[in-house]
């Protein structure tokens, strides 16, 4: 019986798998320089890249849900610090010998210096709106318990003190101190605990979400960019003259259509791997994906806001 089962099944898959191609052929093919998978940031900069680069190449993003940035880059599903390092403890790894490895802070934070430019520069331009609206400072924050701890937090800021990026950030190991800084964290501690804080004021607060959403509502102004939601990507070719053929299905009517691009950026998050992996380029050999899984606490009291 289960033998039964798994054919039928196997063979609607197949049946469904035909069904859709034909369709797909059925309809007319879609020509676009460039094909981006995914409504989300990445996508959204990319676009926004090549339109200031070549304003005559045709773009077209496709979506699997009804809006943009509402997966990974909606503002209440990420952390929005900019990863600038400024408290992300496992951007600085400590080495055998104890020491305190800064490379990659300082690499990360510059990153982020160099997206502010571009944000900057796209403001003047008239593509984002007021920086308010997408950007905010929010002091950033690292605090540690415990005698292991403590020693790294303490090394962790003194070898930052040779990046002029990492200035600003102050060290604390007093309770009176951190307490002024983040009151509820020390509300009810046991006095003698041992703790660390370091503290920058010039961290941000980044609404991705809505750069994202600035960005392509941008980029919908220009007559050669589409935007298509509800579309899931369901196959993906490349062609014998480096062109690209890739099947999108409409998710509300159940047609399908190809789309045939010359070049395809996949920004699709969770799905970004396994369409890496289809399209047989050898560099989606060096990629390998994992869950990881987060929860971000929101208050909307004010006494506590306050605190």
């Amino acid at each position: 019986m289960k033998k039964v089962t798994a054919m039928l099944f196997s063979m609607a898959v197949g049946l469904n798998a035909v069904s859709m191609a034909a369709k797909a052929k059925a309809s007319e093919e879609q020509e676009t320089d460039v094909l981006l998978i995914g409504g989300g940031i990445m996508s959204a900069t990319l676009g926004t890249y090549l339109r200031e680069l070549e304003p005559e190449w045709s773009m077209t993003m496709v979506e699997r849900l009804e809006g943009v940035a509402q997966e990974s880059s909606n503002g209440w599903n990420n952390a929005g610090t900019g990863h600038s390092a400024l408290m992300e403890l496992n951007y600085t790894p400590q080495n055998a010998d104890g020491s305190i490895s800064i490379e990659k802070a300082v690499a990360i934070n510059e990153a982020f210096q160099i997206s502010r430019q571009f944000w900057a520069h796209q403001v003047e331009r008239g593509v984002l709106r007021t920086p308010r609206s997408f950007i905010n400072t929010v002091p950033h924050m690292s605090f540690v318990w415990g005698e292991d701890n403590v020693n790294f937090l303490r090394a962790r800021y003194a070898a930052l003190q040779q990046s002029s990026l990492f200035r600003g950030m102050r060290y604390s190991e007093d309770h009176a101190q951190i307490k002024e800084w983040a009151p509820l964290v020390m509300e009810g501690r046991d006095p003698q605990q041992k703790v660390a804080a370091t503290r920058t004021e010039i961290g941000t607060d980044v609404n991705y979400g809505e750069i994202t959403r600035q960005l392509i509502a941008s980029l919908q102004k220009k007559s050669n960019f589409s935007l298509q939601l509800s579309s899931e990507v369901r196959a993906l070719k490349r062609n014998d003259d480096n062109t690209w053929t890739v099947t999108v299905a409409d998710l509300k009517n159940g047609t399908a259509q190809n789309i045939r691009a010359k070049f395809v950026f996949i920004g699709a998050g969770g799905a970004a791997l396994k369409l890496l992996q289809e399209s047989g380029i050898p560099e989606a050999k060096d990629y390998a994906g994992f869950p990881v899984g987060g929860q971000f606490l929101v208050s909307e009291n004010p006494d506590v806001v306050n605190h």
